[in-house]
């Protein structure tokens, strides 16, 4: 189980301490991520400022306000392994069995939103009919190799996390492709999937993401060898059999690398 009571009592009981000391939070997972690209348009006017402000002041915002879990990984695009992302997710732990993220090409004001990932625990999974399992990856690999960081929290937290998502499943679609460079949100949805075994990612990708957090992903895979390894249902991550699926799309859009 996923364990979101868990995960609440830690990042309830983290808010107080980020906010006194302004540090893990603001200096590991704020501004240090820029986005792939920059959306055509003119500058905000005044009048668009002045409403931004009330709006932030006057409405309130519950579901945005339950993103209160941020994870760093990497996708890459269901069928072609070698085209990748990396990938900001904001959660909110729905209960203790579904998480739902919104995912951004940065951590930045100006990122971009360019998708959703679903996360099930694996009892979830397993009542899945197959055709639907083929749409989902596996997430022991990821926590394993160090790949997934939660920024900005403690170790002894970050490491509670990932106990539970290493039982988990993540159904991931992009729907604004700016790693590759597309200024505007055009074609269809593409579906991701994440990587199974070393040597699949582009190591440069993870030196790239750890100098920006300032973090080990060489001495998180040390620290998490000793997480059990649940089994990996068969009918996940699909594409190592070759069933990479993806939306036709008509647009004519190539969303290859």
């Amino acid at each position: 189980m996923i364990g979101g009571n868990t995960l609440r009592m830690f990042f309830t009981a983290l808010r107080p301490s980020l906010v006194l000391s302004g540090l893990l939070l603001t200096a590991c997972a704020v501004s240090t991520t820029p986005s792939y690209v920059v959306a055509p348009g003119e500058d905000k006017t005044t009048i668009t400022r002045a409403l931004d402000t009330g709006a932030a002041l006057l409405q309130s915002r519950p579901p945005i306000d339950a993103l209160n879990a941020y994870l760093d990984g990497f996708h890459f695009y269901s069928g072609h392994p070698d085209a990748q992302m990396e990938a900001h997710h904001y959660c909110s732990i729905l209960n203790e069995q579904v998480i739902q993220c919104v995912m951004y090409d940065g951590n930045r004001k100006d990122a971009k939103l360019v998708g959703v990932e679903y996360i099930i625990d694996e009892q979830l999974f397993a009542k899945l009919p197959n055709a639907e399992k083929a749409l989902w990856h596996s997430h022991v690999h990821e926590v394993k190799s160090g790949q997934l960081i939660a920024p900005g929290i403690p170790d002894f937290a970050e490491h509670a996390l990932m106990e539970k998502l290493i039982h988990t499943y993540g159904k991931t679609w992009h729907t604004w492709h700016t790693d590759l460079n597309k200024e505007l949100p055009l074609g269809v949805p593409q579906l991701m999937m994440g990587f199974t075994a070393d040597g699949q990612i582009n190591q440069r990708l993870v030196a790239d993401r750890d100098k920006r957090f300032d973090v080990d992903s060489s001495r998180k895979k040390n620290a998490r060898a000793a997480i059990p390894v649940p089994p990996i249902d068969p009918g996940a991550d699909a594409w190592r059999n070759g069933k990479g699926f993806q939306i036709e799309d008509p647009t004519g859009n190539e969303h290859r690398h």
